[in-house]
């Protein structure tokens, strides 16, 4: 069904409406935007492109603007910015958070984390869509993705901006263009959507700029960045070990026999394991005579307690400055799938150098170790073990309070109106669903239950990973229409339904069920939401 809004979106310019938006956008070349204008400390910033963005079938004609925010240290690098402006604009904007390392700047194109697939991305419903680099540009075909550059980590304004001060910078500058664009005319409601490092994003505008967005989308949020950095190390030590690493085959092994043991506790075997922390699953009947590694069909008991470890809490035994204390661990033994490409445990074992071939995580926290903590680009990452990092605990604590974005004093955002949607799957494997709940549920004891429902909802996807990548169940909900329902009339989301979006799902759906509820089957069509009940 077309609404009356996106039908208005779709019918064609006339000459006059085409050209005067031609003449907007070439206009906005070049434009200059003090310091004054930006909230924190920068040196300005410059619009150094514009293109008009003929129409096509799926998208109404935009102007193109790309600009660059000045640093105050001369050796650190900008942030680029980038906004899609829409000459039928709905008087919405919408900022995109980025990914792992930042570094480039998301598609204004494109669609939020965990969007659906049968619905117009929100360039096309007319918002005006910008987004940054956070501040540094990653070097280009960096292996085996950009999103995992560290080398920025040198510059101490550049890890700042990273760590979030870049967010206020790209509103402000954003804010400003959208102003020239369309003669004054203020939005009439700002958006925040991220996911996992965009996740974090979404929530430190919540926490440190509630004003800023009416209302945030946080999708499996990396909020706790630097715990989650040293759980990565601590992963990446415990799989470096000798005989610790379970190879492609080893990894679906293991999941195979996860889901045996647990996929069917939720009423139907689907391949979708509901209940995670209803799993209780140890993998000893996987053990190799002798606990020996064999083959390929069978697990060591090296391999074993390792997964067992990473499946767990990890706590460290010296005070961080942002005040955590732990990770609470990878859902590895209970649902989510290791041999994921990149993702997931990877191909190959941690080693020094850090193969392109090892787990996302484990990558991650060798840049991070090399570049963030100890700026040795040489370092052994192996040598740093986050549980005694000895002479640089120090800086792990500064670092903590740069990167984890722990702050669940909610109240100011919800004073101003602000709502909050996170989402998370089940099965990540990068980040876990787990700590979310975690700070979820620390804004609960801090605002209260029944003060936070009416603000903010949580919902975990069983059988979603982090980012819909051979995922057993691909989310796919329209969380930028409830969001706008919920601020723009007062009507929190009701029986919310999620689709699985994978290809061959056909029309797939299951119930989102507000944490900590999960969806039980109760008989009949198993590909229908209506067929299962939330239980807590």
């Amino acid at each position: 069904m077309v609404t009356p809004l996106l039908a208005t979106l779709a019918m064609p310019l006339t000459a006059d409406a085409h050209q005067s938006a031609s003449g907007y956008c070439s206009g906005l070349n070049g434009t200059s935007i003090p310091a004054a204008a930006i909230s924190l400390p920068t040196s300005g910033a410059e619009v150094t492109a514009t293109r008009l963005i003929a129409a096509t079938t799926t998208l109404g004609e935009y102007c193109l603007v790309d600009a660059a925010i000045a640093p105050v240290d001369p050796a650190a690098p900008q942030i680029k910015t980038r906004l899609a402006l829409p000459t039928l604009w709905n008087r919405n904007v919408l900022m995109f958070g980025g990914g792992g390392y930042n570094g480039t700047i998301p598609n204004v194109a494109g669609n939020v984390p965990f969007g659906p697939a049968d619905q117009p991305v929100p360039l096309a419903r007319g918002y005006a869509v910008f987004a940054s680099d956070s501040g540094h540009q990653a070097t280009p075909g960096f292996p085996p993705s950009t999103t995992l550059d560290g080398s920025f980590g040198l510059n101490d304004e550049a890890v700042r901006n990273f760590a979030g001060d870049a967010l206020k910078k790209t509103r402000d500058t954003a804010v400003h263009l959208i102003g020239k664009r369309y003669a004054g005319t203020p939005p009439e409601h700002s958006y925040f959507a991220g996911g996992s490092t965009g996740g974090r994003e979404a929530l430190a505008m919540a926490q440190r700029w509630p004003t800023a967005f009416d209302g945030v989308i946080a999708v499996y949020p990396a909020w706790n960045a630097a715990s989650l950095d040293l759980f990565f190390g601590y992963e990446t030590q415990i799989l470096s070990q000798p005989g610790a690493f379970l190879n492609p085959a080893e990894q679906a092994l293991l999941h195979r026999d996860v889901l045996a043991a647990c996929d069917h506790r939720d009423g139907l075997t689907d391949g979708v394991v509901s209940n995670p922390d209803g799993c209780h699953y140890i993998p000893w009947a996987l053990r190799c005579p002798g606990g020996k590694d064999t083959a390929d069909t069978c697990l060591s008991d090296t391999q074993i307690n390792a997964v067992v470890r990473i499946s767990s809490p990890l706590r460290w035994n010296y005070p961080l400055g942002s005040g955590e204390r732990g990770y609470p661990g990878f859902p590895f033994l209970s649902g989510a799938k290791m041999s994921t490409p990149l993702l997931g445990m990877g191909t190959q074992a941690p080693a020094h150098p850090m193969p392109t071939t090892a787990g996302y995580g484990s990558q991650f926290w060798d840049q991070w170790a090399r570049y963030f903590v100890t700026r040795d680009p040489s370092f052994n990452s192996l040598a740093l073990d986050p549980r005694v990092p000895g002479k640089w605990k120090q800086r792990i604590s500064d670092l903590s309070k740069l990167q984890d974005v722990n702050n669940p004093d909610l109240r100011p955002f919800a004073r101003a109106g602000g709502k909050l949607l996170m989402l998370h799957g089940a099965a990540d494997e990068l980040v876990s669903s787990r700590s979310t709940a975690e700070y979820f549920e620390r804004v609960q004891q801090t605002v209260g239950r029944a003060a936070t429902d009416r603000f903010a909802r949580f919902y975990v996807v069983p059988g979603a990973n982090h980012v819909n990548v051979g995922a057993a169940f691909a989310a796919g909900w329209d969380s930028l229409t409830a969001l706008e329902t919920w601020t723009g009339q007062a009507k929190a989301p009701v029986h919310p339904v999620v689709t699985d979006v994978n290809p061959t799902a056909g029309q797939r759906t299951r119930p989102l069920c507000q944490y900590p509820a999960w969806p039980r089957y109760t008989g009949g069509d198993p590909d229908n939401a209506r067929s299962f009940a939330c239980q807590k």
